[in-house]
């Protein structure tokens, strides 16, 4: 039985203490231990079990290879020679001793006045914990045998060495030492920070699953769909208070992503005594060296990860606590059967390797060993998902990490890594696959290959590398170069180079293709010799950039640098190879149907690539798609055929791969990837046509089956897309569906004015239950959309877990507080009723992600709004909402969802037949509301009475910061009882009062709490404050230093309003907007306004249209001009006033 316990902790489980075997060493003294803990931590049994099971850690092996479970007398360890078991023990020491304890000690020596405050001071100062007992190691060991004493007669009379576990013996300590050498080879301290945050995802994804890993990349734009990360410190520890640690774990990533490097941190990290001092023993396996092997058994399997242990049953009994790490199961030459693996439960007992894999995998063997396995995404389906309790996944680079592993590869030359890293920032393609740490060393090398040697050829005889044959053809003549790498351009000896190296290179590139046949991606020596290459080649400089070597502790293991680099060499066999092979290359034994002529071959490998389910070809084809490239073809000289017969294949290939587009109902990834190819072959046609329309927005009527499989493309390639997809006005229900796989992946989708109906809604609705769906701005706008639709779509909104907005198509309130940006899906114009919002309300009491929800011009009616406002009282991720035709009785209903919801952050009741009674409940609500930012109110039947109701609630209200109550029936009561209420308020920042029927009373009101009101922002047009208001608002604008825009048109201001203006605008320096268009100032007021604008220097837009202003008045204005040159104001039709800009001010622009 396994005895866990919590190293130097008094709060260790007294449960499972109380449940140990009369027979367990040291049981009496340890019960007596176990209640003088609990007393000095001041805890009771009882009070002990209520608190949160913390991670416990399992007894290690004791030096003599028992596993007593106790030690049964600790000073056996703690009377050694001064010093020794300090040092023979300090890495388990730093990893075991608490915080508290270490405390304990240090105020222990302190009062014996045998370590000083300084030397305190010192051991505090290190930081983490281990490098604080390593501090305190340091310090006494110049102490002397007294001090050493003391501390072991401290540590002997306290109760610490009761549960005290059996420090490591020698082996172990080998153990840890040979870890910290292996692991520390390789790792780039750039490229480390990312790996120590990980992605918590729920199982795999159809795309993961069934897809190419360039793919995967490629079509989520390296953006992994998940929200939630986890520290790798906490890896293999709880999630919650009432979780329990993962038995098995899986971390997922893509080729090149660095789960190896994932594997070498922690490892290392954790043998140093950083992270995971729960965990005694770490067992690190690769499944390269475990390929090596027929048959093991789960002691033989300790061994090979422990070499220095002398009983591994005592691991394999479960006496320790063990993490078994199996690094890159995609590599594993034996598939994983989890339906016919045989039980095994005897650990001495030798089985099939996958068959042991499978058998720990279960819990058949080593039942309490941690297992923790790495894998690409498709692999690690083997596994079956009942069996993973945490699955994890590497994300790739951002935006900072990539140009810090640039400048990381290129330390001798920032201006070169500046222009690799601008050159893959133009390319958005390559800027996507290059978040894999993996390819974007090889892209790097690649353009700076091409950089450092473009400038000595000519224009014509240099291509820069945009595609991925290109840049593969690149990093193949770096390879090829070898040593001569400054001296590419020597013809001699590329000459030579060529001659040389082409039957390594072929040798290589028969490796390379029949392994991805069988999907191999590891080889040893009888597979090398197998393929005619000699094991002496495989030590000159071309073979070390193509093919890597690893050594094992049973045999060398060659793998390519990474997995494209093997399918553009496969690639370039299977293209040189066809041109003189009589049978099929993809049979394996040779024996096949007669294929003559590359062109025949051609089309066998796109038909095997359309075939394979699980893409393994995909990229292969890529590649030898590109490999008939004119371009291409110049860079490779020497390896491809002549010029001439290349161009005589490249036009029937691309025939072929144009079949592929048209050959499903649905847009499939195979389409997709045709048009890669096409793009590799650098016949881009059809998407230029394809991208020059959405440019344009002129799609209608040209999405056949081929564009669409552009249009597909473009979605993942196309900078038109990068920050929105708008397919508006352009699809039909046949469209729609044939694009739905290649929606999913659409981050804004913009869908307006298509005339969808509900069977379209059902589509969608289908693609936003997926878990791939990253759609997060969705717009639905102008379609014809009933309660029927409505509820498909809420229907998918219980289980979507990426959209998070339903809006109006428009700037969107962002929620600061969430960690995704929102996004936008529009129902605005659409035929919803009270039914489709009663079914969007359900949603709503389960979807947690949807951050805004609009429905204007629908038809929801107070009943809808009353279910929407009973699903907001226990919503709290909502922060946007809109509806139509609630009227007072909907309004009523939200305002009493107000009173609990302090999550919403804008409501917009525009045109909602809402009076003074609706206002009256709303505004009630805001006095207690604490989370509403904006207020739309505009286009109502607020009248007068409403103004106090609403001048009480922002009295009372400091959160709310915009209010609209534009084109109500406010009048000057109503206007100036807010003005009055704006003195106090100083939250609002903007206020909009136009269309009220306002006069000089509000206006002046409104005035005087500008002369206070430092923040507001105030729109008076379309109300008649005449020059009484004018001359009020001037009065604040002398004092008022905040304000920037004024916006008064059809005001009812004269000439003496003007001159008011005119006053103010001498001495105000912060108004940089006034529009006063369609009053009456004349030729008087302009005179004032000229006047002001020789004075004035803020003011940067001033419109004047419509103002009876005549010549005088205008060159009056022009002639203002010349003598200020720093204002903007508006465009005339006065060529007075044009000629003098010209003249005068050509970067001014006047409205007249």
């Amino acid at each position: 039985m396994a005895v866990f316990f919590r190293l130097f902790d008094p709060n260790f489980s007294y449960q499972l203490l109380t449940k140990l075997p009369a027979r367990a060493l040291g049981w009496h003294h340890l019960k007596e231990g176990v209640g003088r803990a609990l007393s000095r931590a001041q805890l009771t049994p009882a009070a002990f079990r209520t608190r949160e099971n913390s991670p416990l850690l399992p007894v290690p092996c004791h030096p003599s290879g028992t596993c007593p479970g106790l030690v049964q007398d600790p000073s056996v360890l703690l009377s050694c020679p001064t010093g020794t078991w300090i040092n023979w023990y300090h890495t388990w020491l730093g990893r075991s001793i608490s915080g508290q304890f270490l405390e304990e000690i240090i105020s222990h020596l302190h009062r014996l006045e045998l370590l000083r405050a300084e030397e305190a001071a010192l051991v505090w100062a290190a930081s983490p914990l281990p490098e604080q007992v390593r501090a305190l190691e340091a310090v006494l060991a110049g102490k002397g045998i007294h001090t050493s004493q003391s501390l072991q007669s401290f540590m002997e009379s306290s109760n610490w060495q009761l549960y005290l576990p059996s420090l490591p013996s020698p082996m172990v300590q080998k153990h840890l030492e040979s870890l910290q050498r292996c692991c520390g080879n390789g790792l780039e301290a750039g490229a480390l920070q990312r790996l120590t945050n990980l992605l918590l995802v729920e199982g795999l994804t159809d795309t993961q699953q069934q897809e190419h890993d360039i793919l995967q990349v490629e079509i989520t734009k390296g953006l992994p769909n998940a929200s939630r990360s986890i520290p790798l410190e906490k890896l293999f520890l709880p999630l919650s208070k009432v979780s329990i640690p993962p038995r098995v774990s899986v971390t997922i990533g893509v080729a090149g992503i660095g789960k190896s490097t994932l594997v070498k941190l922690f490892v290392r990290t954790w043998a140093k005594g950083e992270i995971g001092r729960d965990i005694p023993l770490v067992l690190p396996l690769t499944f390269r060296e475990l390929n090596t092997h027929e048959k093991l058994s789960a002691e033989h399997l300790i061994c090979l990860a422990f070499p220095h242990i002398t009983k591994p049953g005592c691991i394999s009994a479960g006496a320790a606590r063990t993490l078994l790490i199996l690094d890159g199961l995609d590599e594993f030459k034996t598939p994983l059967d989890f339906s016919n693996a045989v039980v095994c439960t005897d650990p001495k007992k030798e089985i099939q390797v996958d068959s042991l894999i499978t058998n720990i995998i279960r819990g058949n063997l080593l039942q309490e060993a941690a297992v923790w396995v790495t894998s690409r995404p498709a692999a690690a389906r083997q596994i079956p998902g009942g069996l993973v309790d945490r699955m994890t996944e590497i994300r790739g680079f951002g935006a900072v990490e990539m140009k810090d592993f640039l400048d990381q590869m290129f330390l001798d030359n920032r201006d070169l890594s500046s222009q690799v890293l601008q050159h893959i920032r133009a390319n958005r393609s390559l800027h996507v696959l290059c978040t894999i740490p993996g390819f974007c060393r090889i892209c790097g090398s690649s353009i700076a290959y091409y950089l450092k040697n473009s400038t000595d050829q000519s224009q014509e005889a240099t291509v820069v590398p945009r595609t991925l044959s290109e840049i593969y053809s690149y990093y193949f003549k770096m390879a090829l170069s070898g040593d001569w790498l400054e001296k590419p351009r020597e013809a001699l000896r590329m000459e030579q180079a060529v001659n040389s190296s082409k039957k390594l290179v072929g040798s290589l590139g028969r490796l390379a293709f029949y392994g991805l046949l069988r999907r191999r991606h590891v080889f040893y020596e009888q597979d090398v010799k197998g393929h005619g290459i000699e094991l002496a080649l495989l030590h000159c400089s071309l073979s070390t950039r193509l093919l890597l070597k690893e050594d094992t502790q049973t045999s060398t293991a060659y793998y390519f640098p990474h997995l494209t680099v093997q399918e553009f060499l496969a690639a370039l066999f299977y293209y040189t190879a066809a041109k003189r092979a009589i049978f099929d290359l993809f049979a394996e034994s040779g024996v096949s149907w007669p294929k003559l002529g590359f062109l025949s071959h051609f089309r066998s490998a796109v038909h095997r690539a359309l075939q394979a389910e699980d893409r393994h070809l995909d990229i292969f084809i890529r590649f030898l798609s590109g490999l008939l490239a004119p371009q291409v073809s110049k860079l490779l000289a020497g390896w491809l055929p002549a010029k001439d017969e290349a161009g005589g294949f490249r036009g029937p290939a691309i025939s072929v791969l144009q079949g592929c587009l048209s050959a499903e109902h649905a847009v499939s990834s195979r389409a997709v990837n045709a048009m890669h190819c096409l793009s590799e072959i650098q016949h881009t046609d059809i998407a230029e046509a394809v991208e020059e329309a959405m440019r344009s927005e002129s799609l209608a009527g040209m999405l056949t089956p081929s564009n669409c499989s552009a249009l597909a493309y473009l979605l993942q390639v196309s900078d038109v897309c990068l920050e929105e997809t708008n397919l508006s006005n352009c699809l039909s229900y046949s469209v729609c569906k044939s694009l739905l796989p290649q929606l999913l992946f659409c981050h804004t989708l913009r869908l307006d004015n298509n005339q969808f109906k509900d069977d379209v809604m059902e589509l969608l609705g289908s693609v936003l239950s997926v878990k791939d769906c990253q759609i997060q701005r969705l717009s639905l706008a102008e379609n014809q959309i009933s309660n029927k639709g409505a509820k498909a779509l809420a229907r998918s909104l219980l289980v979507n877990r990426s959209l998070m907005l339903l809006s109006s198509p428009g700037p969107a309130v962002e929620a600061s507080t969430h960690s995704f940006t929102p996004v936008s899906h529009s129902l605005q114009h659409n035929s919803i009723k009270e039914d489709g919002a009663a079914f969007l309300a359900e949603a709503l009491l389960t979807n947690h992600r949807l951050v805004s929800l609009h429905l204007q011009k629908n038809a929801i009616g107070a009943q809808g709004a009353r279910k929407i406002a009973e699903a907001l009282k226990q919503n709290c991720s909502l922060r946007e909402l809109s509806g139509n035709s609630v009227g007072d009785g909907g309004s009523t209903a939200l305002a009493e969802a107000l009173r609990v919801n302090h999550s919403l952050q804008s409501l917009d009741l525009q045109s909602n037949s809402i009076s003074s009674a609706g206002v009256t409940a709303l505004t009630a609500a805001l006095c207690s509301n604490r989370g509403l930012l904006s207020l739309n109110l505009r286009e109502n039947s607020i009248s007068k009475e409403g103004g106090p109701a609403i001048a009480r609630a922002l009295r009372s209200n400091s959160t709310l910061r915009k209010l609209d109550l534009a084109a109500n029936l406010l009048c000057d009561d109503g206007g100036k009882a807010i003005a009055l209420a704006i003195e106090e308020n100083q939250a609002l920042t903007s206020l909009h009062l136009q269309w009220n029927f306002i006069q000089a009373k509000a206006a002046t009101a409104l005035a005087q709490a500008l002369q206070s009101n430092s923040t507001l922002v105030s729109q008076l047009q379309e109300n008649a404050i005449g020059d009484e208001g004018m001359a009020s608002l001037s009065a604040a604008l002398k004092v008022n230093t905040t304000l920037v825009d004024l916006h008064l048109q059809v005001a009812s201001v004269g000439a003496a309003g003007a001159q008011a203006l005119a006053e103010a605008l001498m001495v105000n320096q912060s108004l940089q907007i006034l529009d006063l268009r369609g009053n009456a100032i004349g030729v008087v007021g302009a005179k004032a306004m000229a006047g002001a604008l020789r004075v004035n220097r803020s003011l940067r837009h001033l419109s004047l249209q419509e103002n009876s202003l005549g010549m005088d008045g205008a060159i009056c204005i022009a002639t203002a001009l010349k003598g200020n040159h720093g204002n903007r104001i508006g465009q005339s039709g006065a060529k007075m006033i044009a000629d003098t800009i010209r003249t005068n001010s050509p970067d001014c622009v006047v409205d007249v």
